[in-house]
């Protein structure tokens, strides 16, 4: 994707030094773009908690790279032992997200094939740039799958803009280039196809009104900020004609864990027969889990992203307000989980299917 015209990756190796990976910083998005320096894997854990980094398929390349890092810390006579524990504390940064314990042990595996220390960084490198390759690709391939449904909806409209709802952002910024749930819109926009976005702003931390508004707006794909309730009435009133998001981990049988609020915009899709989609690159299912509710890890975070709202003032400094007493406890669910059974299909890298364990499989055949 292009920053003022210019391409940009999420994640990228440091010109000049390949031991430093550099990441946009999407804290200080929308009001700012900076890019910060990760030398280190406490840096990389540090990023990915604090959400600098954050989407399903940026925090499993930035795992990837973390690990990478590792091995250039690590001491040559003991690199098995200190990158163990480095996937272990890696993994533990952000429980929900398959594609970071996914990234890890593929890391792991490749590393181990190594026969020497100097080997092994080696490996790791090539594997790190290799999971982020591939993340690209597999975005783009989305694109490709969901443009086709995005098209038919047009065409039953006669070519009138086509409304999308989205949550929080499965965007370009949320993946290594591209996106999972922007896909789509991004090629159906380029193909000519008018579409227009519902973007909610995803309390807590607002990534759909600082990120995905703000990255749409550089795409210059029309779109519109909400309230997060107000998605429900707009489809009461026809004015949403799909519903497209990520997925942070989907299981075998095709529950979606997403952002906290999907599972509500998915109860108000199916109450008005509006299609809801779920877009993801195949490192996000989880095939060992088939009851989404009952095992889906969901993380809990910091209750100060309940009680306060971040922003740009009036002066235009960033500042970070109290929106209840002071006194008011909170508590801060990151995701839910969205019953297969609310989900119109899926959309991957392989294509599209309904969000059944026997569709699923018949695309990943090998996870039988």
């Amino acid at each position: 994707m292009k920053v003022d015209g210019h391409p940009y990756r999420t994640i990228w190796l440091k010109p000049g030094n390949p031991r430093v990976v550099q990441v946009i910083n999407q804290i200080k998005l929308p009001h700012e773009f900076a890019v910060d320096d990760l030398s280190c894997l406490e840096d990389v854990c540090r990023a990915i908690r604090d959400m600098t980094v954050r989407g399903a398929g940026l925090i499993g390349a930035c795992a990837a790279y973390g690990m990478y890092l590792a091995t250039l810390e690590a001491p040559d006579t003991d690199l098995s032992r200190f990158l163990a524990l480095a996937g272990s504390t890696l993994k533990a940064t952000r429980p929900t997200a398959a594609n970071l314990a996914w990234a890890v042990d593929r890391m792991q595996r490749a590393i181990g094939t190594g026969t020497s220390a100097a080997h092994q960084r080696h490996i790791a490198l090539q594997t790190a740039n290799a999971i982020a390759d591939e993340d690209v690709a597999h975005c783009r391939k989305i694109g490709g799958h969901g443009l086709a449904i995005i098209a038919d909806l047009s065409r039953n409209k006669h070519g009138q803009v086509v409304n999308i709802l989205t949550h929080c952002n499965a965007g370009w910024l949320a993946f290594v280039d591209i996106g999972s749930a922007t896909a789509p819109i991004y090629a159906a926009h380029d193909a000519g196809i008018a579409v227009h976005v519902w973007v909610d702003e995803t309390r807590p931390r607002n990534q759909g009104a600082s990120l995905t508004a703000w990255e749409l707006g550089q795409h210059g794909v029309p779109h519109t900020l909400i309230a997060d309730n107000a998605g429900g009435h707009l489809m009461q009133h026809g004015l949403v004609d799909m519903v497209i998001t990520g997925a942070d981990r989907v299981t075998r049988n095709g529950d979606v864990a997403n952002k906290i609020g999907t599972y509500l915009k998915a109860l108000a899709a199916r109450d008005n027969a509006v299609p809801m989609y779920v877009a993801l690159p195949s490192s996000t299912f989880d095939f060992g889990l088939r009851d989404g509710i009952a095992n889906i890890p969901i993380e809990e975070r910091d209750p100060s992203e309940v009680r306060f709202i971040s922003g740009q003032n009036s002066r235009g400094a960033m500042d970070a307000l109290l929106i209840c007493p002071p006194s008011t406890p909170a508590r801060n669910w990151g995701f839910d989980v969205t019953p297969a059974r609310l989900v119109t299909q899926l959309i991957c890298e392989r294509g599209i299917c309904d969000a059944t364990e026997m569709a699923i499989l018949s695309l990943f055949p090998e996870q039988q």
